[in-house]
């Protein structure tokens, strides 16, 4: 892929999630100028997005437990929920082609990577650190926690100050309780 291919597919790319958090039907958008052209089938489109959406969550996933390092299945909870937040019309597509596949193909591929950020986030909140299937199912309880009953995420900008879902002393504060005992 030449350098002009990528930067064209990556504002293509961009073209599809801003229409996707528009519409917010959870369907891909394949009606956008340029995405048949760039993007082979619908499983190729939304592996891109799923891409989108994995580095979304790791990097949700680093700055929550960099804020709340002690409980760390509610930063997880929470990172996922910021992620949902930041990029609802990713997480409508795959939640609804996760249960709604058109094909075989997309149906195994949905699967498998539902199951591995199943084994992460299990592995990130301390539940797990295997892969086995007690840690998937750790894994879709975080998940399932973080979409339901649960605040509004508050999403967390560099250098603004981080105010945690889960109301917890600060890390400071436990060290000086722990320090004035």
């Amino acid at each position: 892929m030449t350098w002009n291919a990528f930067h064209h597919r990556g504002e293509i790319l961009q073209a599809v999630i801003d229409a996707a958090d528009s519409r917010l039907d959870g369907i891909l958008p394949m009606d956008i100028p340029g995405v048949p052209e760039t993007f082979a089938s619908e499983l190729d489109l939304i592996g891109a997005l799923a891409l989108k959406w994995h580095a979304r969550l790791s990097g949700n996933i680093e700055r929550e437990l960099m804020a709340q390092p002690l409980d760390l299945e509610a930063a997880i909870s929470n990172a996922w929920r910021v992620s949902s937040h930041e990029a609802p019309g990713i997480r409508l597509i795959i939640d609804h082609y996760t249960e709604s596949p058109s094909d075989p193909e997309m149906a195994a591929a949905l699967s498998r990577a539902q199951e591995r950020e199943w084994l992460k986030l299990a592995s990130a909140a301390g539940l797990a650190s295997d892969n086995s299937a007690p840690a998937i199912r750790a894994g879709e309880r975080v998940t399932r926690n973080a979409r339901v009953g649960l605040p509004a995420p508050v999403p967390r900008t560099a250098g603004a100050p981080t105010v945690d879902v889960v109301d917890s002393p600060s890390l400071v504060d436990r060290i000086r309780a722990v320090l004035a005992a």
